[in-house]
């Protein structure tokens, strides 16, 4: 069980140590996240972009990238390319967002000749550190999938359960949101996450235990539960929330950050290797622990 982000650290420096590359890496956000990484001991990095641009941020802002690879490629489509098929080579093991739009980013991803297709949809999965939670808590889709339907779901909670299986959690708790806790036919989130519960059940989602419907209170709160007379081995104790949609996912993920002041790391799933799209909203230590999510599996 994963109480702080900084275990993600130390899990990122056990073993071998992992190789990022950074597509379209004149950006100074993203360069200072990579320098950190490095600095912290966590991963090698690769910087595919313009080296011109490159060196001007590097020298500038006094970063230290004399122990990097670097290719030069001034065209932001030509370097995602670059970046992904080293990784799809496995010259690479994660793949990270520099100065290029994330669509362009994602169509060298999901090339059907050398991408990074899995098979499932791509998803975005975040972990928070909480003061007012036991234990890290993970939050699916606060980023790429609008409307998920039911096969959907499927999709982005197999993806999630995957890298929490990876990172050390053998068997996920996975609380199915809705506005309720009780199944109406009127209510599409509940009676979705009424049939997640039920496939979890028949084996059709597997290494993991999925209940729903729950209210958002019902998932992490045990007294909340108690209170509604929720028997449940999720309830009060979820390790996974999944949003019924991007609009749900996104208020809990912001909420945790302004509102909580969570500590956060989040990456995107679904490709055969972990994705980092950090922000520039981001602060330092976020997509430092973002990296480190990433680089923490085996």
């Amino acid at each position: 069980m994963l109480k702080k982000l900084s275990e993600l650290h130390e899990l990122a420096r056990r073993g071998q140590k992992k190789k990022l590359v950074l597509a379209a890496a004149h950006d100074q956000s993203a360069l200072d996240a990579v320098v950190n990484a490095s600095k912290n001991g966590i991963v090698d990095v690769v910087l595919v972009g313009d080296e011109v641009k490159i060196q001007e941020i590097s020298q500038n802002n006094k970063l230290d990238i004399s122990s990097f690879e670097l290719i030069h490629e001034p065209d932001n489509t030509k370097a995602a390319a670059i970046a992904v098929k080293m990784v799809s080579e496995q010259q690479a093991d994660i793949l990270m967002k520099g100065q290029l739009g994330t669509s362009t980013l994602l169509k060298a991803v999901l090339n059907k000749e050398w991408g990074l297709r899995s098979g499932e949809l791509l998803s975005h999965l975040a972990l928070f550190e909480v003061d007012a939670y036991h234990k890290i808590l993970a939050l699916t889709d606060a980023a790429m999938n609008i409307a998920p339907d039911l096969k959907g779901k499927v999709s982005i909670i197999k993806n999630a359960v995957n890298y929490l299986n990876k990172l050390g959690i053998e068997t996920p708790k996975v609380a199915a949101l809705s506005a309720v806790e009780t199944v109406n036919p009127d209510l599409k989130s509940s009676m979705e996450a009424a049939a997640l519960s039920k496939m979890a059940q028949r084996g059709q989602i597997d290494k993991c235990i999925i209940d729903g419907p729950f209210a958002f209170d019902n998932a992490v709160s045990a007294k909340s539960a108690q209170l509604k007379k929720i028997d449940s081995p999720v309830a009060g104790d979820a390790d996974l929330l999944v949003g019924d949609d991007l609009d749900a996912s996104n208020a809990i993920y912001k909420s945790f950050i302004y509102f909580a002041k969570a500590r956060c790391a989040a990456v995107i799933v679904g490709a055969k290797s972990p994705i980092v799209l950090t922000s520039r909203a981001d602060d330092d230590q976020t997509k430092l622990n973002s990296i480190a999510l990433a680089a923490a599996i085996n």
